[in-house]
């Protein structure tokens, strides 16, 4: 994979994924668009649940002008994933795309997030006198990479009678020459302790949160494209909604717990833009911007985290369960 660079690759490894469907055009727009759906759906699916997590290290909310600056990290494991690995194409299902070998008949192929390589499809064109084979895409897992990272920076301001509020951002950035993401979230948090008179000597607090995240990422792969045209892109949205209900211990030295229970639900698409020329039997004509594929999420969560706490600077870590469980890790500077 070229495009592991930062820790923030989320977007970049999703693009670089979806850039090697560029061979399918040869079997025609449907048939590309058929497999990006299925190839890329897993992908999808799992970074949604990457970018939703790590809004809260306590349900405790900061005092009136309390502050924590953070650095948030999130690791999306899919090793023990296999029926997120591989989906089975069925050349029935497809205009003129056949399996080399036993064509005609179903197989499993690998997802972007799968490891099974060498698999050789073809295109033929009528009385065969065109044929052109190629190699299906495999996934991250064939590069030895099984979980999906992402990062920013996060910041929490507490305001009046257990209300805090919560910012997350990773300015845009380039790199390679070809691409570039950004990210930006807001959130809430309201502890509902802080409404009780005794809440000062209450060993726990309760809170409820709401977080919203847009990643956005963008891929320009015009100059190593197969198929010639111009202003070959690939741009990637990401939207998530995360609402939690917390629980952390408040009283213990230097360390305290939390859990949460939430729901988590995103929406991403993938967008093939530019102009792509004609090339093969069953692709004759100039296409522009040829597809999006759209994915929606929606599941149960639940995380248990441990935060410790030495004067201003703070470390926590927590696992998150779910479709895709994630484990996010911080570093916090704050203030009260």
């Amino acid at each position: 994979m070229k495009k592991i660079v930062l820790l923030m690759a989320l977007a970049s490894i999703t693009l670089g994924r979806a850039q090697d469907l560029n061979d399918l055009f040869v079997s025609g727009v449907a048939d590309a668009e058929r497999f990006a759906n299925a190839y890329l759906a897993p992908v999808s699916e799992a970074s949604i649940y990457s970018i939703s997590n790590g809004w809260y290290n306590s349900a405790d909310s900061k005092p009136l002008g309390g502050f924590e600056i953070s650095i948030v990290g999130n690791m999306t494991g899919f090793k023990n994933k296999d029926d997120k690995k591989a989906f089975l194409l069925d050349p029935a299902d497809y205009e003129n795309l056949n399996f080399v070998q036993n064509p005609g008949q179903p197989r499993l192929v690998a997802t972007g997030l799968g490891d099974i390589e060498g698999v050789e499809v073809y295109v033929e064109g009528q009385n065969g006198l065109f044929r052109e084979e190629f190699e299906l895409p495999s996934g991250l897992a064939s590069e030895n990479l099984n979980f999906i990272p992402s990062g920013y920076l996060q910041a929490s301001v507490g305001l009046v009678k257990g209300l805090e509020v919560k910012a997350r951002i990773l300015p845009k950035v380039k790199f390679d020459d070809d691409s570039k993401i950004g990210l930006f979230g807001a959130g809430l948090q309201y502890d509902f302790t802080k409404m009780l008179p005794a809440d000062k000597i209450l060993p726990v607090a309760i809170a409820a949160v709401i977080g919203y995240t847009k990643l956005d990422g963008e891929y320009d792969f015009t100059d190593s494209s197969t198929i010639n045209g111009s202003d070959q892109r690939i741009e990637a949205s990401f939207k998530t909604w995360n609402f939690s209900a917390v629980v952390s211990t408040t009283k213990i030295p230097v360390i305290n717990f939390y859990g949460g229970l939430g729901y988590i639900t995103g929406k991403s698409d993938i967008d093939l833009l530019g102009t792509y020329e004609a090339r093969g039997p069953f692709f004759t004509e100039t296409v522009v911007d040829p597809f999006t594929v759209s994915k929606d999420v929606s599941g149960v969560s639940a995380n248990l985290g441990t935060k410790i706490k030495l004067g201003f600077f703070r470390l926590n870590a927590e696992y998150n369960i779910s479709e895709f469980s994630t484990f996010t890790f911080g570093i916090n500077f704050g203030f009260r």
